[in-house]
C-alpha cells in the first residue's frame, strides 16, 4: 500500500461526480449515511438528485443485518445494479454497514461487481476506498474490529435544518438472545459530555433547535466513563442551552431506566414529555429466554414513574411477537401490559430469525400462522388504544414544530403539518401568513384518529424561529434536493421521522 492511497481523495474526484445512498434499518444506520454523505462532499462528491435510482457514479448501501431476508434483499439490489455499472465506466458500487461487518468477504464473492466493502467501525474510510478501488481497478474490504474515531467527528451532510440527531454512545453491552447488534457494533463506547454539548451548541448556532440525542441504549450512557448519572446530567445541561426548544432521547432500556432520568425529564423544561422505551415482552418466561434483565413489574413500575412525574407524556414501545417459545399464555400477558400501559403506539414485530443470534437456533419456533395470528390480536388491541389515547387530546391547545414532508396529503387538504411536544403527528390548517419548517404554530385539537390528530380550526398563534429561517436558508440555496434515505420502516419523530429503534435490534 503506498502512502498516497491514504490522502483525501478531494482532489481526486471531478465535481461532476455524484453519489446516492440507500439505507437499510436502525436510526444509528440513517445517522452514519447522514456522516457518509458528509464526507462524501467533502471528497468532492455532488448528490445525485431525487429519483436518481442506481444512476449515480457512486451508489452506497449501507446495510442492516438483523432481518432474516437482510441478505436476499441486499443481493437482490446489487443483482439489478450490475447491468447499469456493466454500461457505465467508472461507476462504483459500496456496501457498508452491518451486514458488511458481518459477512465482509462474502459480499465480493457474490457480487463481484462490488468495489468497495467496509464496515461500522470505519466508515470514515469509504472516500479513501473508493479512490483506491479506482487506481487498484480491484475491489477493496477494510472492516475494522474496533471504532478507529467516534462517528460525531466526520463530516455531516445532515438531512434536517431545523431537528439533528447526536450520537452520544456507540455499540451495546447487552446480550439479548434475538438481537446481533452488539457483535456488529461492538462494546458500548461513550462520547465525553463535553464533546457532546459542544456538538449541540454549534448545532444550535446553525439554527436546529430540536435535538434527538442517540445511543443504542442510550439511558446507560456513563457506563464507560464511570458515572451512573452522567446520562440525567446531559439531559439537565441541555436545559442550559438557549436557542434549543427540544430534546429528545432514544433508546432507553428498562433495566438502565433510573429515578433520577425521570426527575431529569420532569424538571427539565425542553425536554420533551415523551419516552420511547421497548418492552419485547410482557412475560417474565419469555423475557428471560430473551436475556432482557427486567421483568413485567419493573417495566410497568418505571411507566407509573414517569406518569406520575410527568401526566401528558406519551410513551411508545417495541414489542416482538411470536419469540421461540411464546405460549398463548406468554401473549396474554403481553397483551394484558399493553393494556395496563395504554401506550400512544407501538411499534410490532413478528419474530424473525437473525442468523448468528441465539434465538435463531432455539427450540419451539412458532409457526407463522400462530405469529400472524397473534400479532393481528396484538395490532387490533393497540390501535384501539391509540384511537382511545388521541381522542384525549381532542380540546388542548398545544404548540407544533412544523415539519417538512410528513403530511402526504398535505397539498390536498390544504393543510400542513408538525409534532407536538410528546411527538404526535398533528396536522393544521395551512394559516394565511407563510409558516416554514422549524418555526411554531399553536393550535387547537378537533379530531383524533388512531395515528394522528387534526386541528380544523384557524391557527392560534405562529411564532417564526431560527430554525425556519435555518430551513429557508438551505432551500434558497442553488444546490440539488436531497434525495433522502429509504428506509421502508415504522418510522417516529424527525428529522426523517426516526425509525423505531426495534427495527435493529435494540433494547
Amino acid at each position: 500500500m503506498t502512502s498516497s492511497s491514504d490522502r483525501s481523495p478531494a482532489a481526486d474526484v471531478p465535481s461532476t461526480m455524484t453519489y446516492e445512498i440507500r439505507t437499510y434499518g436502525c436510526q444509528m444506520n440513517v445517522h452514519d449515511s447522514e456522516r457518509l454523505s458528509g464526507l462524501l462532499e467533502e471528497a468532492g462528491y455532488v448528490r445525485a438528485p431525487e429519483g436518481s435510482d442506481g444512476d449515480a457514479d457512486v451508489v452506497v448501501f449501507n446495510t442492516c443485518a438483523v432481518r432474516e431476508n437482510a441478505d436476499n434483499r441486499l443481493y437482490g439490489n446489487l443483482g439489478r445494479l450490475a447491468p447499469k455499472k456493466a454500461q457505465r465506466p467508472g461507476m462504483q458500487i459500496a456496501v457498508g454497514g452491518c451486514l458488511a461487518q458481518k459477512d465482509r468477504d462474502t459480499i465480493v464473492k457474490k457480487a463481484p461487481w462490488v468495489d468497495v466493502v467496509f464496515g461500522t467501525h470505519n466508515i470514515g474510510k469509504l472516500p479513501v476506498l473508493l479512490e483506491r478501488a479506482r487506481v487498484q481497478e480491484e475491489a477493496q474490504v477494510e472492516i475494522a474490529e474496533s471504532l478507529e474515531a467516534f462517528p460525531s467527528t466526520l463530516p455531516t451532510r445532515r438531512e434536517s435544518a431545523y431537528a439533528a440527531w447526536v450520537s452520544i454512545s456507540v455499540g451495546c453491552n447487552n446480550t439479548c438472545t434475538f438481537c446481533i447488534v452488539p457483535a456488529l457494533r461492538g462494546k458500548e463506547k461513550d462520547r465525553r459530555p463535553g464533546d457532546i454539548l459542544a456538538e449541540v451548541e454549534a448545532l444550535v448556532a446553525e439554527g436546529v433547535s430540536e435535538i434527538t440525542l442517540l445511543g443504542q441504549n442510550v439511558n446507560a450512557y456513563g457506563s464507560d466513563i464511570g458515572d451512573r448519572e452522567a446520562f440525567s446530567k446531559l439531559l439537565r445541561a441541555c436545559g442550559q442551552i438557549e436557542g434549543l426548544e427540544r430534546v429528545r432521547f432514544t433508546s432507553p432500556h428498562p433495566r438502565d431506566f433510573t429515578d433520577d432520568v425521570i426527575s431529569a425529564m420532569a424538571e427539565t423544561p425542553n425536554v420533551m414529555p415523551q419516552l420511547h422505551m421497548p418492552l419485547q415482552s410482557g412475560s417474565d418466561t419469555v423475557l428471560k429466554a430473551m436475556r432482557r434483565s427486567y421483568r413485567q413489574e419493573r417495566y410497568l413500575g418505571i411507566i407509573e414513574k414517569v406518569r406520575a412525574a410527568i401526566p401528558h407524556a406519551a410513551i411508545t414501545t417495541d414489542i416482538i411477537v411470536g419469540f421461540p417459545g411464546e405460549t398463548e399464555e406468554d401473549f396474554e400477558q403481553t397483551l394484558d401490559v399493553v393494556r395496563e400501559a395504554r401506550f400512544a403506539q407501538a411499534f410490532t414485530f413478528q419474530y424473525s430469525k437473525r442468523p448468528g443470534t441465539p434465538a435463531a437456533t432455539m427450540e419451539n419456533q412458532i409457526p407463522k400462522e400462530v405469529v400472524q395470528a397473534r400479532y393481528e390480536r396484538l395490532v387490533a388491541l393497540q390501535e384501539d388504544i391509540s384511537w382511545e389515547e388521541n381522542k384525549k387530546q381532542v380540546g388542548r391547545t398545544l404548540e407544533l414544530m412544523v415539519a417538512e414532508g410528513e403530511g402526504r396529503k398535505d397539498g390536498a387538504t390544504h393543510r400542513l403539518s408538525g409534532r407536538a411536544p410528546d411527538n404526535r403527528l398533528v396536522h393544521f390548517t395551512k394559516p394565511d401568513e407563510e409558516v416554514r419548517p422549524g418555526d411554531v404554530v399553536t393550535v387547537e385539537i378537533t379530531y383524533a384518529a388512531p395515528h394522528h390528530l387534526l386541528a380544523e380550526g384557524p391557527v392560534l398563534g405562529v411564532r417564526r424561529t431560527p430554525a425556519g429561517d435555518a430551513w429557508e436558508k438551505r432551500n434558497a440555496a442553488p444546490a440539488a434536493k436531497p434525495a433522502g434515505v429509504m428506509l421502508g420502516l415504522p418510522k417516529i419523530g424527525v428529522p426523517e421521522p426516526l425509525p423505531a429503534a426495534a427495527a435493529c435490534g435494540s433494547d
